[in-house]
């Protein structure tokens, strides 16, 4: 191999771990909004909740 072969290896390389990375990252931010948003749904099924208890038949003074 003469040190051309080298360098291009190498670039090619490169340019897969890069593209690896990015994928990585991809699916990373993916299952990061997932769970944003599962959180945010579970936050309003709590408030929703909450507020339903509130003002149940329950609720005022004793």
């Amino acid at each position: 191999m003469n040190v051309n072969d080298l360098v291009a290896a190498r670039i090619e390389a490169a340019r897969a771990r890069i593209e690896a990375t990015k994928r990585r990252r991809t699916a990373l931010a993916a299952a990061r909004q997932r769970g944003l948003a599962h959180r945010h749904a579970a936050k309003l099924r709590n408030l929703h909740g909450r507020a339903r208890d509130e003002s149940g038949p329950t609720a005022g003074p004793a």
